[in-house]
């Protein structure tokens, strides 16, 4: 009986790269979202501002229906580009938006760093920027669910209560100043909570961070305000610039007398600060090969 030495055979395979290998990723963060306690409560609670606008929209073409029970000398409805504006930058969405990121983003990045998990990452055929991607995707899914998809809806019933096409022929930029707001929101939220996410390691403390720098800010930029009597203190707020960049896609003067560049350009400092501080904390992780 012939006696074989063990031993290793060489692979002459092929790897295969995934073109969205980001893509497990989010899965698992927007299921683990799910998961979270109070986070269903809190996800459906945001979608009652679109109820409410919805609510505005139908008493606004049928408000001959409603004569009885409306004085004569209310002010009608009117569904404008400044409706739909009002809506995507009403203060309880915004609100809402920074608590469901607390639920879904606050442990993204944070997590990982707790637990020592990015080296299991890129253990894997995963990539520095698949892994931004991957956590990136969830807050964007997120958003982009209560502004965008709510926003084209609310677009879509004002037609079919209107009964025509008009409103659209009126005014053919609204459906792209919708999406182009939808992503500006989705992009600035995932890397605001991503920066504010890595900056620490734990759960709970990046969860602080995410609700108080949105509130502080917002009561820094009052109080600055009713020192210097100047409307350049409200760029200190995120709620602010979030409205003031968003004014000029639908055509509407901005809150505050101060140039939407501004809010723009302070908008885009976040985002360029969470790309360099997410590359720096990925970049110091020794991956074995």
């Amino acid at each position: 009986m012939s006696i074989r030495e063990k031993g290793y055979h060489r692979w002459d395979g092929r790897l295969q790269e995934r073109r969205r290998a980001w893509r497990p990723i989010t899965r698992l963060g927007i299921r683990l979202a799910f998961k979270r306690k109070f986070f269903k409560f809190a996800f459906s609670l945001s979608f009652l501002p679109a109820f409410v606008f919805l609510a505005g929209i139908y008493l606004s073409e049928r408000l001959q229906d409603f004569r009885g029970f409306i004085q004569k000398d209310a002010v009608p409805i009117q569904v404008l580009p400044k409706y739909f504006l009002s809506y995507l930058t009403a203060d309880f969405l915004l609100f809402m938006t920074v608590i469901l990121l607390i639920f879904c983003a606050a442990g993204l990045v944070a997590d990982d760093l707790k637990h020592n998990a990015l080296q299991l990452y890129f253990s894997r055929p995963l990539t520095k920027w698949d892994y931004l991607l991957g956590k990136a995707a969830v807050v964007i899914f997120f958003v982009l669910l209560l502004t965008f998809v709510p926003g084209l809806l609310l677009l879509v019933f004002k037609l079919i209560f209107s009964g025509s096409f008009a409103f659209v022929v009126d005014h053919p930029g609204l459906p792209l100043a919708i999406a182009v707001y939808s992503a500006m929101a989705a992009v600035f939220f995932a890397s605001y909570s991503l920066l504010l996410s890595s900056l620490c390691r734990n759960r709970r403390t990046a969860s602080f961070l995410i609700f108080g720098v949105y509130v502080f800010s917002d009561m820094l930029a009052g109080i600055l305000q009713g020192i210097f009597r100047s409307p350049y203190a409200g760029l200190v707020s995120v709620k602010s610039n979030l409205k003031i960049a968003a004014s000029p896609l639908f055509g509407v003067k901005p809150p505050l007398e101060v140039p939407w560049a501004c809010s723009c350009l302070i908008l885009s400092a976040v985002v360029a600060a969470a790309v360099w501080v997410m590359n720096r904390k990925i970049r110091g992780v020794t991956v074995i090969k």
